[in-house]
């Protein structure tokens, strides 16, 4: 009796944590639901169709969009930063977290400390030094400069995160680097690399939500609109069409969708990626 009492708050405990996970997703998944329905309706059936699945389903409302919106320079734009502001956070930061884990040179723990410091600055506060740096280096509405203040935005956290991996990493895997031949940069590219993937997804995903989000930086930094992300254009396109409700909402879910197919491709990495600090693999 006692077995079978254990089971049974066991199956019990099991179901409500699941059922909790469930509708708590749920929750979470239901207004990005709401903003797919609503871009297949019409303006005239947005408020009058209750039914989950829209009656007449109106794909048209995506290619207006992306039209009347100019959607394909702002999305190539939000393409470029978030590529570019990925690749450049991960080649620094990793390079940055293995000298910390594995160097040993005067101030070490200094720099390492400033750049956890870094993290508690919220980046409205940063604005004022940033923008005049900006200037000095006349790097105002250029996309270098966009792409250089996100490398910096990202880069604490990615730095935090990689070094309490390769803390981990075994020196006998290094040592038998050595000796095939490779020195330092030969084994943070064969060795601590490779082994960080987990880390290096979870840094991808995180650093991707922010540079694909971002629309206060760009509207301080960029001007042109032939220059704008893809968030800016969508204020804009917002203003525009304000009471077009599928049209603004077919600009949403054109904006949503790169960055949930990078979630669905890695997702499988984000637990073990946050838990590389004790698990290395």
């Amino acid at each position: 009796m006692a077995i079978n009492k254990y089971i049974a708050e066991r199956i019990a405990k099991g179901f409500s944590i699941h059922l909790f996970l469930i509708l708590f997703t749920l929750t979470c998944l239901f207004p990005l639901f709401w903003m797919v329905r609503s871009a297949l309706m019409s303006n005239a059936t947005v408020f009058t169709d209750k039914s989950l699945i829209p009656k007449v389903i109106n794909f048209g409302n995506f290619a207006e969009a992306w039209v009347e919106g100019n959607f394909g320079i702002y999305f190539f734009n939000s393409l470029l930063y978030t590529t570019s502001v990925v690749i450049g956070i991960v080649l620094i930061a990793s390079l940055a977290a293995y000298a910390f884990s594995r160097l040993h040179f005067p101030g070490r723990n200094f720099f390492f400390y400033m750049f956890v410091a870094a993290m508690m600055i919220p980046l409205p506060g940063s604005f004022v030094p940033l923008y005049r740096l900006m200037i000095v280096l006349g790097l105002i509405n250029t996309r270098i400069g966009y792409i250089l203040c996100m490398i910096n935005v990202g880069l604490s956290m990615s730095i935090l995160l990689l070094k309490t991996f390769f803390d981990k990493l075994p020196p006998d895997l290094e040592d038998a680097a050595r000796i095939d031949g490779c020195g330092r940069l030969g084994i943070w590219w064969h060795v601590a690399l490779p082994l960080a993937r987990p880390a290096i997804a979870v840094i991808v995903i995180f650093n991707s939500l922010i540079v694909w989000n971002e629309y206060i930086l760009a509207a301080l930094l960029l001007n042109d609109k032939s220059l704008m992300p893809l968030q800016r254009g969508l204020m804009v396109f917002q203003g525009a069409h304000s009471v077009d409700y599928p049209l603004l909402m077919a600009g949403l879910t054109i904006a949503a969708i790169p960055i949930i197919l990078i979630y669905l491709a890695m997702q499988k990495h984000i637990v073990k990626g946050l838990s590389s600090g004790a698990i290395v693999g």
